[in-house]
């Protein structure tokens, strides 16, 4: 057994002293920044209970299209030629942009799905104030 894989005295610990703590640090770190992410998170729950959406790339450029989409939440994985084009439409349509803050993953896990959601379209927001709380959204 090599001397670094175990810092604890007396014990076969798969992971050093310091990656214990990193890990800590970065969770501490993650935490205080979600204050913001939650509020998404639970405005977008609202909008899939009592709104109406679509999920995917390809839906969401189609409701563009029709003039039918309020706001775009686009994950920040998203590759950087989908994100343009998505902002494209949107900057055409005067349609609000939201760029979420976590992964596909994140995204999908907020929508209550258990698949990857990479873009999501709002047409009708239902009881959620979601459309006047973004930022970006065009007025």
């Amino acid at each position: 057994r090599p001397p670094h894989c175990s810092l604890f005295r007396g014990s076969t610990a798969l992971y050093s002293k310091q990656w214990y703590q990193r890990r800590v640090r970065e969770a501490v770190v993650s935490t205080q920044s979600t204050g913001a992410m939650e509020s998404i998170n639970s405005r977008l729950a609202l909008v899939m209970k009592s709104g109406k959406f679509t999920i995917g790339y390809r839906s969401t450029l189609k409701s563009i299209r029709q003039g039918k989409s309020k706001l775009i939440i686009i994950a920040n994985n998203t590759p950087a030629l989908r994100k343009s084009e998505i902002e494209y439409y949107c900057m055409l349509a005067k349609v609000g942009v939201h760029h979420y803050s976590g992964n596909n993953i994140d995204l999908g896990t907020a929508c209550g799905k258990y698949f990857r959601v990479g873009a999501l379209c709002i047409t009708d927001p239902g009881d959620s104030d979601i459309i006047r709380s973004m930022p970006t959204s065009a007025e």
